[in-house]
């Protein structure tokens, strides 16, 4: 059976007070025993939030890192530093690492390849622009981004990736995807996995969506055969939200 998974993107939100505010209030939530629960802070709080939450189930996740072990690059963060402080999963490729940041699938398979050399595990994210979906383009733009950045790794490999679509123009919009387009979208995308992995590849690996999932949603884009839980953005940053959206898988 297929991981459930619920996971916050904090984003670049909260200070020092706020993100202690916002772990105390997750951890007097309920949890639900078949669903994983990760959260990203900013990369400033990580050790904070690791050790805030080592008798939790709640996981903590960076939402970035580097592809190189270290070196001259000011301002980032490597794999070994994330591990040595505990945090052993990472996002890799969110639409805003792509659209800001000019993060390219080349330059994130190396990201990918690093991750899983240090035995990380990865929430690797892609999805559609909106001129892709109006043109009719999203099934082959999304289907590159999977074989560009992640069909070189082997099929052992896929035991360590989370794939999250995201479809873009539904992050921070207000606008989401319907049930049956998430549903469209991730059939396709196992598809494409059994394609070149094989069926076995494909069953197991969880696929979220991500694009404005709220409590009044969660429900519905979750029953969907193909939808393994979500990657959750400005909802992540309110407790009760958050696990209403966790209590809905």
């Amino acid at each position: 059976m297929r991981a459930k998974v619920v996971a916050g993107n904090w984003k670049m939100n909260n200070d020092q007070a706020a993100t202690v505010a916002l772990i105390d209030a997750l951890k007097t939530k309920p949890s639900k025993a078949e669903v994983s629960v990760k959260i990203a802070p900013a990369t400033v709080h990580l050790a904070q939030a690791v050790e805030a939450l080592r008798d939790s189930s709640i996981e903590v996740m960076a939402q970035n890192m580097h592809a190189a072990e270290n070196g001259a690059f000011t301002g980032e963060v490597s794999a070994q530093m994330l591990k040595s402080i505990g945090v052993t999963t990472t996002i890799l490729g969110h639409s805003e690492r792509r659209a800001y940041f000019n993060e390219t699938d080349a330059a994130l398979s190396q990201k990918v390849n690093t991750a899983l050399g240090h035995d990380m595990e990865v929430v690797f994210c892609f999805g559609e622009e909106l001129e892709d979906r109006q043109s009719e383009k999203h099934f082959e733009v999304v289907k590159q981004q999977l074989q560009d950045g992640l069909f070189h790794i082997d099929a052992a490999a896929w035991d360590k990736i989370i794939l999250a679509y995201e479809p873009v123009w539904a992050i921070g919009t207000g606008e989401t995807a319907s049930p049956a387009q998430a549903q469209e979208m991730h059939a396709f995308i196992r598809q494409t996995l059994s394609d070149h992995y094989g069926q076995p590849v494909a069953d197991k690996v969880a696929i979220l969506y991500g694009g404005s999932v709220k409590p009044s949603n969660a429900k519905e884009i979750f029953s969907k055969p193909d939808v393994d839980g979500g990657l959750i953005g400005g909802a992540s940053l309110d407790a009760d939200d958050f696990f209403a959206i966790v209590h809905a898988i």
